[in-house]
């Protein structure tokens, strides 16, 4: 008796070349092989590859979102240049510029006086590249209100915010009042890209934030947050998220409090751990709070060096990293590190070999939100430039895809994408069909 499907995608190939096809009924996997006999509407994949959807594991939604509507200074380096973007950007007589990118090479960290120079007539507020800074003009902090103000933001000899503000995302937004971005079309350029899941990795995920990402967007959506990000629907309910800063570690104890308070809510712990004295903290407070316990993570990784693998692998920690930065970022690291620090950077190859789970994600947007940008860095190590940072921590196609998919199994849910790597005539893949949950979100 021959089956009824929902969709029927034929003349497929596998991750190894070989004839596949898939037949898909109520959003999962209902069967998959060579060849699936049945009824139903049929896609004809012209020999391209079958494989799981990608998962970002680690990126910020709403500063992505914010990101395509903002002044970008990405590639400004001259205070001309930055200068002269802004004002091209600047829109209505009294609403704010928002940029972002500016890199501190320019001109260091502004204050609202050098800013006022930059652009007088308008309030704006600039992002550095770090996503840690945003920076205000005097029009922008006189849109502050008054005293008192939390430690996030720096007074100057005045008692009066100089313009510069640290980690204040959330404060600030409630402060000005800005209004959300849209997600709509974040959605759709993922989904173009085969993404059909995200990990939203705000440290300050709380009901607010969830009620703002839930539905949002075509894609599965996993939350990492506070310990009062509640259960709720159109979410999955991430790991407790621990923002370490190595200028300003808190007490290990008060580290280890949090895991304690995590495991309590039968959650995991996923700590930023970009720097080396991060990553030793983050595994000191570990080992107060118990151990670690499957399921947590180290977000980046951005410098593990090879003695503490080992350690890693036997925590069983997850290591979340970003290979893309070798490639957005890369360049600059070779100019400002030591070379004989360089291939402790955003380590992959060496930690898979030394039993570590390694997953991917874009840190968008602070890293390029393209995952094929990561795929192919993860399987090349070139920077921008084209020079070759670590070449050792280069992976094959497969395990950089595994990075970012899940494996093909019929009974799972039908997430989906057919695509070529390299696309013709251009490195980074292209994808022909997505499919979130058995429906189609994007096809050419």
């Amino acid at each position: 008796m021959s089956e009824n499907f929902d969709l029927i995608i034929r003349n497929a190939r596998g991750g190894d070349g070989a004839p596949l096809a898939a037949g898909v009924r109520d959003g999962r996997i209902a069967a998959m092989g060579p060849a699936v006999a049945g009824h139903g509407p049929e896609y004809d994949a012209r020999g391209l590859t079958l494989g799981g959807g990608l998962h970002d594991h680690h990126l910020h939604l709403l500063a992505t979102a914010a990101r395509m509507e903002s002044v970008d200074l990405t590639d400004c380096r001259s205070v001309d240049a930055v200068i002269a973007r802004l004002r091209a950007g600047a829109g209505a007589p009294g609403t704010w510029v928002r940029a972002i990118g500016y890199d501190e090479r320019v001109a260091g960290l502004p204050d609202r006086a050098t800013l006022d120079h930059w652009l007088p007539d308008r309030p704006l507020r600039v992002q550095d590249r770090t996503g840690g800074y945003w920076l205000l003009n005097s029009a922008g902090v006189a849109l502050l209100g008054e005293a008192p103000f939390p430690a996030c933001v720096e007074l100057g000899a005045d008692e009066r915010p100089n313009g510069r503000i640290w980690r204040g995302d959330a404060w600030l937004r409630d402060r000005i009042g800005a209004a959300p971005p849209s997600l709509a079309a974040l959605g759709e350029k993922f989904a173009k890209w085969g993404v059909t899941g995200v990990t939203d990795a705000g440290a300050s995920n709380g009901a607010a934030e969830a009620a703002l990402l839930s539905g949002a967007m075509p894609q599965r959506l996993v939350m990492m947050g506070t310990e009062a990000l509640p259960v709720g629907d159109g979410y999955a309910l991430g790991p407790v998220k621990l923002l370490l800063d190595e200028n300003e570690l808190p007490p290990v104890e008060a580290v280890a409090a949090r895991i304690l308070a995590a495991r309590a809510l039968a959650r995991n712990v996923a700590a930023h751990c970009v720097t080396l004295g991060e990553l030793v903290f983050y595994l000191a407070a570990l080992e107060v709070a118990g151990g670690a316990k499957p399921g947590d993570r180290i977000e980046h990784g951005g410098v593990i060096a090879a003695s503490l693998i080992r350690d890693i692998a036997a925590a069983g920690l997850t290591v979340v990293t970003q290979p893309n930065f070798i490639h957005d970022r890369g360049d600059r690291y070779r100019a400002q590190m030591d070379v004989d620090m360089l291939g402790d950077l955003y380590r992959l190859g060496s930690l898979a070999r030394g039993g570590v789970r390694v997953l991917g994600g874009s840190d968008a947007p602070y890293g390029d939100a393209n995952p094929w940008v990561a795929l192919r860095a993860a399987t090349d190590r070139r920077t921008r430039g084209g020079d070759v940072i670590g070449g050792g921590e280069a992976v094959d196609r497969a395990e950089a895809l595994a990075l970012y998919q899940g494996p093909l199994a019929v009974g799972a849910p039908a997430d989906l994408m057919l695509y070529a790597w390299p696309a013709d005539g251009d490195a980074l893949g292209a994808v022909a069909l997505t499919l979130i949950g058995g429906e189609i979100v994007w096809q050419t």
